[in-house]
C-alpha cells in the first residue's frame, strides 16, 4: 500500500580452574625413580566468579535487578510489497516499496521507545505472501498488525487508516462460524484462515480510528475517519489490523515525502497506545485460527498503480 544475559568465558574458565586446585580427587603424584624432585609452582589464584563475588559481599551485594516482565501486545508490522512488487513508482525516483520499509523502521524504533515488543514482516527486498505476512502475526497470542503503503496519488502528506470490511451479502457458513467464534467463547472457537479478522472487526475499526485522529493531529487535509475497506494484506490476520497510507510517490520533491516518516511514525505509536497502553494484559484470548491447507497462500499483485495503491 505491519521480528533476549551470561557469564563470560573468562569468568567460567577461572571457576573451572578454581574447582580443580580445591578438587578432593586431585592427588599428588610421587616422583619417578631417578628424575628431580618435583616442584609445586605457585599458580595465579582464579579470577573470582560472580556468584563468589556476591557471596565475599555478604548481604550488602544486591542481586542484578530482573528484567521486566513483557505483558503488553506484540505490534507487527507490515511494508507493504516488496521484491518483484514494486508498488506505486512516482516519477521523482520514489519506489512505494522501498520507502514503506523505510517507514516500517522508524515506525518500529518509536515502538520499541515506548516499551512494546516489535516484529516485521519483511526487513529486506522480500515479498511475503499474504498469509505468511499474517502467519508473523498469529504466532502471537496477542498481537496488533499494522500495514504500511505509500499512494501513487493524492494531496501531499495526506494520510488514511484502512480496517477490513467484508462483503455485505448473506453469510456463509465460514464466516458464521467466526461470527459465533467472536460471540461465543475465545478459547474453544476454531476459524478459518481467511475468515480470521472476522471475529476482531470492532477491535481493528476502535484501533483504526484511534490511529486516524492522531493522522488528522498532525497531517491536516487528512480525512476525519478511517476507511472500511477489503484490504487484503489484512484478512488473515487474527487480531487487531489496519493498514496506513500516506500521499504520495508522486510529489515533485521526495525530501518533502520523506521528511513525514518520522511525524507519521509518531502518530501511528501514539494510536496505538492509546487502543493498547504498554503492560496492559488482552481482555480474553484469542481464538484458534486454523493455517490454510490444500490451497496455496495468495500472492500479492505485481503492481500497484490504484488512487489508494492497496
Amino acid at each position: 500500500m505491519t521480528l533476549p544475559c551470561g557469564i563470560s568465558s573468562h569468568a567460567l574458565g577461572g571457576q573451572q580452574q578454581s574447582e580443580q586446585q580445591n578438587s578432593p580427587q586431585q592427588q599428588a603424584q610421587p616422583p619417578q625413580q631417578g628424575a628431580p624432585p618435583q616442584q609445586n609452582p605457585q599458580q595465579p589464584d582464579a579470577p573470582a566468579t560472580p556468584a563468589a563475588q556476591s557471596q565475599q559481599g555478604g548481604e550488602n551485594q544486591s542481586a542484578p535487578p530482573q528484567a521486566p516482565v513483557h505483558v503488553g501486545p506484540v505490534v507487527v508490522i507490515d511494508p507493504g510489497h516488496g521484491g518483484t512488487d514494486t508498488g506505486a513508482r512516482g516519477a521523482n525516483g520514489l519506489v512505494e516499496k522501498d520507502l514503506a520499509l523505510q517507514m516500517a523502521r522508524i515506525l518500529r524504533s518509536e515502538l520499541e521507545r515506548l516499551g512494546y515488543r516489535v516484529m516485521m514482516t519483511r526487513n529486506d527486498d522480500s515479498n511475503p505472501s499474504y498469509d505468511d505476512r499474517a502467519a508473523v502475526a498469529n504466532a502471537f497470542r496477542d498481537a496488533i498488525f499494522i500495514n504500511l503503503h505509500i499512494s501513487s496519488s493524492g494531496a501531499a502528506g495526506s494520510t488514511r487508516t484502512y480496517f477490513y470490511e467484508f462483503p455485505s451479502s448473506s453469510p456463509d457458513s465460514y464466516s458464521m462460524m467466526a461470527t459465533s467464534a467472536a460471540t461465543a467463547t475465545f478459547k474453544t472457537a476454531i476459524i478459518p484462515w481467511f475468515e480470521a479478522q472476522r471475529p476482531f472487526a470492532d477491535q481493528s475499526r476502535r484501533l483504526a480510528n484511534l490511529v486516524q485522529i492522531e493522522l488528522t493531529h498532525r497531517f491536516s487535509q487528512s480525512p476525519n475517519a478511517p476507511t472500511p475497506v477489503a484490504v487484503r494484506n489484512l484478512r488473515s490476520v487474527a487480531g487487531p489490523a489496519v493498514a496506513v497510507e500516506i500521499s504520495s510517490v508522486s510529489v515533485s520533491d521526495p525530501i518533502a515525502l520523506t521528511s513525514l516518516t518520522g511525524p507519521l511514525a509518531a502518530a501511528i505509536a501514539k494510536g496505538v497506545a492509546a487502543f493498547r497502553p504498554i503492560n496492559v494484559a488482552p481482555p480474553e484470548l484469542p481464538p484458534t485460527v486454523q493455517p490454510p491447507t490444500g490451497q496455496p497462500p495468495a500472492s500479492q499483485p505485481s503492481t500497484s498503480q490504484t488512487p489508494t495503491g492497496l
